[in-house]
């Protein structure tokens, strides 16, 4: 009688589990189902605009800068209803290439009347744009390509994406993003795999990756996305775009999805930014002049109201630039550090002051600072979102070692930290060590000692900043794209980004260049810091990358976008000269 009660109750717990695995299924086939259906809803709607105006001049309309756009459209030479289907119907090319579209938004069709009745033209008034899956719009999904996220659709539009309705923007699509936001690739179990425009071999980069592929491919013509490691300027540096990550405070979160919080909601002393990517920094700029604004200050109270500089962005002043080309954490190809040369040699000859600046203490932060900030808990509290097991293969190697027990990570501590003095592989083997402790806090105390950590190494950088009289700083940030799947097994590669989230400075990126034929002969030749496993894995992640972007990093100090814009503005227009 034992044994069939046990045999019985095993049976049980076996049809549970498989139909768990089911609901999930039909949920997530649901989600694909509905994703599947808008776009054909969209493309049936760009024919019928096609059949009603078949003479719409669709390249020219394309490639009218954000700036001249706008000016087009306040002026009255080209309508909002021209320029959404326009866009819609590239927007569905592109997705059909890339799978960057999660999701389009209906009601753009209802925004595009409802401007028509503004008193006022806002600075935005009729441009489409696109926003990153976790930004809340009124009646939708915010997923993070999590199946639990899929129940629930977002009460009302966050502070941001009212704003840009303020402000004349038609939001019209939601773009794809990897799974639970943790990934510099851009993949996730229910809407798949998105591409790189530029070549389909690479990833576009993450997490904002779905915003990269649409705007690169000429889909969008500005977008906004978000980072707490680098999450608008790694997809941006991987498609050739300019994206700026602001001072985490300065544009209102509102009512926006941050990493699943919704899901496991916890303090971090490293939030999250929102920020525009486009094509140009003058978009960029323009984008950030409409979002501040007196409607975000008064939506959002804990928005400071600092309107946009222009004086300082437009100003042609000489600055003192402060430059590195490599932070000792991470051995970058022979592309980027050339990026950094050639920007910083023009940039002397049109006579701004340049400064060779250190910063300091960059293993520190990867492996106590950033490791801790998002770990502090072993991984636990991110391992509850993976609902039903269901874990993107970009995800695995990382889940796996979340799920190790205390004591065998400590075990695995133990045995790799001798190795580290004994054979000198210290970039191979500290990455393992990372990921095989997870730094954890162990008390309530300890979690506030690290955040006391931060805000001590945050005013060790300021000091050595304000040491050299500095700017701002010109740097590498990683690239160029990598070769799809190479993201999960590089996690640690992305110092050049996480240190500007761990200090919250405002840093964007700017593509200068593309990958050489020189560049990929000297890549052949590439042997990091110690030829050992770990940098021929950084090798080959950008093997055949050919005709790739290569773009650089710029930063300012808190609350100085518009500085950090400046200096973004200033290397453009020299690489472009050049």
């Amino acid at each position: 009688a034992a044994l069939a009660l046990l045999c019985g109750s095993a049976a049980a717990v076996v049809v549970w589990k498989w139909l768990g695995k089911r609901q999930i299924q039909k949920k997530m086939e649901e989600a694909r189902r509905t994703r599947d259906e808008g776009l054909k809803k969209m493309a049936k709607a760009v024919q019928q605009f096609r059949e009603q105006i078949p003479s719409v001049q669709t390249d020219a309309i394309l490639s009218l800068p954000l700036m001249e756009l706008t000016g087009r459209l306040h002026e009255g030479s080209l309508s909002p209803k021209t320029v959404l289907y326009t866009y819609l119907e590239k927007a569905l090319e592109v997705t059909e290439q890339t799978n960057c579209i999660r999701h389009f938004i209906p009601e753009c069709e209802e925004q595009l009347q409802e401007i028509q009745q503004q008193r006022e033209k806002g600075l935005l008034f009729g441009v489409p744009i696109s926003i990153k899956d976790h930004i809340g719009y009124k009646g939708h999904l915010a997923t993070c390509g999590l199946v639990q996220c899929l129940g629930t659709p977002v009460p009302e539009d966050s502070v941001l994406v009212k704003v840009l309705k303020k402000q004349g923007a038609i939001p019209f699509a939601m773009t794809n993003v990897p799974q639970s936001l943790f990934s510099y690739d851009c993949s996730n179990p229910i809407f798949g795999r998105t591409l790189n425009p530029f070549n389909p071999q690479k990833s576009p980069g993450g997490s904002s990756g779905g915003e990269g592929a649409l705007i690169a491919g000429g889909g969008s013509i500005v977008g906004i996305g978000s980072g707490i490691g680098g999450s608008i300027r790694l997809p941006s540096s991987f498609c050739g775009l300019c994206g700026l990550k602001p001072t985490a405070e300065r544009l209102s979160v509102w009512h926006t999805r941050l990493r699943n919080e919704d899901v496991c909601s916890r303090p971090t002393p490293v939030p999250c930014a929102l920020g525009p990517m486009a094509r140009d920094v003058d978009s960029l700029a323009l984008c950030m002049k409409a979002l501040l604004c007196q409607e975000m200050f008064q939506l959002d109270p804990t928005v400071p109201p600092i309107p946009f500089d222009e004086e300082v962005y437009s100003s042609s002043a000489p600055l003192r630039i402060g430059y590195y080309d490599t932070d000792g954490y991470i051995p970058l190809p022979p592309c980027m550090r050339r990026a950094v040369e050639e920007t910083r040699r023009a940039l002397q000859a049109a006579g701004h002051e340049l400064v060779l600046f250190s910063p300091p203490r960059i293993h520190y932060v990867m492996n106590e600072l950033f490791l801790k900030t998002f770990f502090a808990d072993g991984g636990r509290a991110w391992l509850d979102v993976f609902a039903g097991g269901i874990v993107d293969p970009s995800l695995k190697p990382q889940v796996n070692c979340c799920k190790i027990p205390r004591l065998g990570k400590k075990l695995l501590a133990l045995i790799l930290k001798p190795l580290v003095r004994l054979f000198k592989q210290f970039l191979l083997l500290l990455k393992l060590k990372n990921v095989a402790m997870i730094s954890t806090c162990r008390s309530v105390k300890e979690m506030w000692n690290h955040h006391h950590q931060i805000e001590v190494y945050r005013t060790e950088f300021i000091a050595r900043w304000r040491e050299l009289q500095l700017d701002v700083v010109l740097c590498p940030v990683l690239g160029p794209a990598f070769t799809m799947g190479y993201p999960g097994k590089l996690l640690t590669a992305v110092s050049s980004t996480m240190l500007y989230n761990v200090l919250n400075f405002p840093a964007g990126v700017v593509p200068i260049s593309t990958v050489t034929e020189a560049d990929e002969e000297e890549l052949k030749l590439y042997r990091g810091s110690c030829d050992d496993p770990w940098d021929r894995t950084l090798k080959s992640r950008g093997a055949a990358g050919g005709g790739l972007p290569v773009a650089l990093q710029c930063v300012a100090l808190p609350w100085q976008e518009e500085l950090c814009l400046r200096l973004m503005k200033e290397v453009e227009t020299l690489s472009r000269e050049k």
